[in-house]
């Protein structure tokens, strides 16, 4: 039996074990994230978050979801890992870059009192193309397209991130079926042969959306910062906002921002620190 530290850390209640594997020794990684991230019997999670070395960048990001799958990016745990790094003295630089399986993430940090207080993300730019988000289809992007899922139809956009996502406009968020609809569409492997996370929207105004988020392999949560950016490159495309907008998840408002200069998605918000402890492993 081995014992690990953990922080626990969440942001917009998008809620992740965070684990220094540049100082401790991990293996076993989906049992281990699949372990932490149990609610009944361990910490409890939306997954597992590894801070690793980087040979191309400051730091790496490696995320996992509660069933042991490893996901590519997640904009709340990138923007965490970037808290985590800065407030654990790993580096005091307040400009630096995080490398994910989604690519090379550039960070910014806010600092008061020594402590990162407001991070902003730049995580480049949307991927339309769907051979490589990627979505079964003949069609060079896939925005706006009519689905069938169950007993409705759904118009639906595609996006990746380093991580599939796929977002459809609702009239109210608060009352929709979130739990049905979300499994049906991320699993619909026929469309989307990796699965996909899915973000359901509601257009407030032109400056502001309401999101529910089907996060993939993990479920709902009430935070998801690539959901977030989702919900603005489409709502953007199809004409429904400007290319800035607060987006309000069930945790929380996050500002984003698709720089019309740059094409990059930015996004800012905050990140809490939970608690830090120790837990036994007993497999390790």
């Amino acid at each position: 039996m081995k014992k690990i530290k953990f922080t626990k850390m969440q942001a917009y209640g998008n809620d992740y074990v965070y684990i220094d594997a540049i100082h401790q020794e991990l293996a076993k990684l989906p049992e281990l994230a699949r372990f932490v991230s149990d609610r009944h019997f361990a910490v409890g999670s939306d997954g597992m978050v590894l801070i690793c070395p980087s040979e191309v960048s400051d730091f790496r990001m490696r995320m996992f979801n509660p069933d042991g799958s490893e996901g590519e990016m997640c904009g709340n745990a990138l923007r965490s890992v970037a808290k985590y790094v800065y407030d654990h003295g790993f580096t005091d630089k307040t400009r630096f870059q995080i490398e994910t399986f989604g690519g090379l993430q550039n960070i910014e940090l806010q600092v008061e009192n020594q402590k990162a207080v407001n991070i902003t993300a730049d995580i480049g730019r949307p991927v339309l193309d769907t051979g490589k988000i990627p979505v079964n289809t003949p069609a060079a992007e896939f925005i706006n397209q009519p689905v069938r899922i169950l007993d409705r139809e759904f118009y639906i956009t595609a996006v990746s991130w380093g991580n599939p996502h796929c977002v459809t406009f609702v009239e109210n968020t608060k009352d929709f079926d979130v739990e049905t609809y979300g499994k049906a569409i991320e699993h619909h492997t026929e469309l989307f042969p990796n699965k996909t996370n899915v973000t359901f929207a509601q257009v407030v105004r032109r400056d502001y959306i309401k999101i529910r988020e089907w996060e993939r392999g993990t479920g709902e949560t009430i935070g998801c910062g690539t959901g977030c950016c989702t919900a603005l490159v489409a709502a953007s495309l199809l004409g429904l906002t400007d290319r800035e907008a607060t987006v309000e998840q069930i945790g929380g408002p996050l500002h984003v921002k698709w720089d019309s200069d740059t094409g990059h998605m930015i996004m800012t918000g905050s990140s809490h620190t939970v608690f830090e402890a120790e837990i036994e492993v007993p497999f390790l």
